[in-house]
């Protein structure tokens, strides 16, 4: 089984969340944000896509894994269950079916990550997706520490990577 990673940059600068992704291997950087702005400086699409190309990292948009809008809203209200439906409903979608399945093929051929704004990958989703993702380990990344990914480097999971990979 390969490895999809996760990660957050709530709470942390451009600067660490790039040694997280480094340490650890990342080759190519998912967002799944709706809406690809942030107030924090280095992690707009444009900004951050091309930090990362700089650092030999693929940014790949994927908006249609974005949470809608009510899903966004319910979450932001602490209502986490009513955020769960809402955006397992928007998975069941034909566009993110398809983004799924493209997602699966690209976290296949190179360790891939997957980026939203929450720290806490258990109220983001971001975990959701990768629910989906059968074929895949899910690990979760905190990048405001990346030294903790060295420290601990024989704890990681390895990237194998997939040929012919099938979405779920």
């Amino acid at each position: 089984m390969s490895v999809i990673y996760t990660v957050g940059y709530e709470g942390t600068d451009i600067e660490r969340f790039v040694a997280t992704l480094k340490t650890v291997g990342v080759q190519c950087l998912v967002d799944v944000r709706a809406v690809a702005l942030s107030r924090k400086k280095g992690f707009s699409k444009k900004s951050l896509a091309s930090r990362l190309e700089v650092e030999g990292i693929e940014y790949r948009h994927f908006i249609d894994l974005g949470d809608p809008k009510a899903g966004r809203e319910a979450a932001k209200a602490g209502l986490l269950d009513e955020f769960r439906a809402i955006y397992l409903g928007h998975l069941d979608s034909e566009a993110a079916r398809t983004a799924t399945k493209s997602l699966a093929v690209a976290a296949g051929e190179k360790p891939t990550c997957l980026l939203c704004f929450e720290r806490d990958p258990k109220t983001c989703h971001r975990s959701l997706v990768t629910e989906t993702l059968t074929d895949f380990e899910t690990f979760h990344l905190f990048a405001d520490d990346p030294e903790r990914y060295i420290r601990n480097a024989a704890k990681l999971p390895s990237y194998n990577p997939r040929e012919g990979v099938a979405a779920a």
